[in-house]
């Protein structure tokens, strides 16, 4: 089914908003504020509809070629300039707040220089034809895949081992009903490491990869599970642990574990932070990852829910050379570290803050909150949870994620006289 409708806004999806001829929203990907496209619907819901845009009809100023033919399926944002991206994401950041009753006159926008070949960490599905193994990603909205070289988001190191890896399986013969995705990650160095993820238990053992890149783990994945899980380390070559430092920090990850994808950028954020936290005690790091963000600002607690990120947050710990207690726990099961003299650090996943968490929060009242986000919607409903107690001192958003509509925002929280 097709249409044409106009594109009021850019939504926090990323998506453009329309109006169908019958009333009904309808959310487009590959549209801009203003333009006028001819839709094709890809779902019908009973309050609205989704949709992609084949056809440009009336082209927004700020439009711009992208650079990928496969560019919704990473960063979709290619289609307009970096001064509009910046902007809309300020806007959108700041109706986030609004929704949930929380006005700020004026919201600072953060963005690095680079937009391109930012992000150390990709993750490539497979496609096979009669012409072997290719790297490939999935098409937006959809089950389908498309074959692809790489992404001018990824750092070029990364497509590099793609590319390097697809020879070495085809040469093998491997089959691409054997394989489940391929997870490559490199440090500001450019050394990089892989995780390829199988689903055949008895994968072979590939000799070549053992020169692929400086560590490469070969991970067996249950198959009836769609996301690419370790289940079991069939083996590996080399180290597939990288390094990096974050505020003069040695900051110590492994394929496995969380890490920020656009360090640069994220360290403007973490300076922010360091000034909230320098001389202070009593630092909890309730959703720690490998310590990036504790470590760099001295906490003493930090606190993780997966196995991989508290095993490099230990050694992360040591490097520190001070006393700092890890725990693995879901945050909400470790809230007795919360207490009255506590600063809280929290950078939860896009579900935002467990409410168990704000409500102890709100019972305690440590005297300040630091929240870092990447999903505006949940953090202004935390916060929202926080408010008769805690008033904002300070809320800034960062574009970590050039080119796609991803939104990083970080607000500090006093509590109220």
């Amino acid at each position: 089914m097709q249409e044409v409708v106009e594109i009021q806004k850019l939504v926090h999806g990323g998506q453009g908003l329309g109006t169908l001829a019958d009333g009904r929203k309808v959310f487009v990907w590959n549209a801009l504020p203003g333009e006028h496209v001819r839709i094709e619907i890809s779902k019908k819901r009973r309050d609205y509809a989704e949709a992609i845009a084949i056809e440009v009809i009336e082209v927004s100023p700020e439009r711009q070629e992208p650079k990928d033919e496969a560019y919704l399926s990473t960063s979709p944002w290619q289609i307009m300039n970096f001064d509009a991206e910046n902007t809309a994401k300020q806007q959108i950041l700041a109706e986030a707040m609004s929704r949930e009753g929380i006005t700020r006159d004026d919201i600072p926008f953060y963005a690095g220089e680079q937009q391109w070949h930012y992000r150390n960490k990709m993750e490539y599905s497979f496609w096979a034809d009669d012409d072997g193994l290719h790297t490939a990603l999935f098409n937006r909205g959809t089950h389908g895949k498309r074959i692809v070289n790489g992404s001018s988001i990824a750092r070029p190191e990364i497509d590099e081992v793609a590319q390097k890896m697809c020879t070495i399986l085809n040469s093998a013969n491997i089959r691409g009903s054997q394989l489940k995705t391929v997870v490559i990650r490199c440090d500001q160095a450019g050394n990089t490491v892989v995780a390829l993820f199988v689903k055949d238990e008895n994968f072979p053992k590939l000799a070549e990869l053992e020169n692929l890149c400086q560590g490469t783990a070969v991970c067996f994945s249950n198959p009836k599970s769609p996301a690419s899980v370790l289940t079991k380390e069939l083996y590996a070559y080399g180290d597939v642990m990288l390094a990096d430092k974050v505020l003069g920090k040695e900051i110590s990850y492994d394929v496995h574990s969380f890490f920020q994808v656009n360090l640069p950028i994220f360290e403007q954020a973490a300076e922010k932070i360091q000034e909230q936290t320098k001389g202070k005690n009593n630092i909890v790091d309730m959703y720690a990852g490998v310590g990036t963000i504790g470590i760099a600002c001295g906490a003493d607690i930090l606190v993780d829910i997966d196995q991989n990120n508290t095993a490099m947050a230990e050694q992360n710990a040591k490097q520190a050379k001070r006393a700092i207690e890890v725990i693995q726990a879901p945050s909400e099961r470790a809230m007795e570290h919360i207490t009255a003299d506590s600063i809280v650090i929290v950078d939860p996943p896009r579900a935002g803050l467990h409410k168990d968490v704000t409500a102890h929060i709100n019972e305690v009242k440590p005297s300040s909150i630091i929240y870092l986000s990447c999903n505006p919607s949940t953090q202004a409903r935390d916060i929202a949870l926080l408010q008769e107690n805690y008033e904002i001192a300070s809320l800034e958003g960062y574009n970590f994620f050039p080119r796609t509509p991803h939104i990083e925002s970080l607000a500090i929280l006093t509590l109220k006289p």
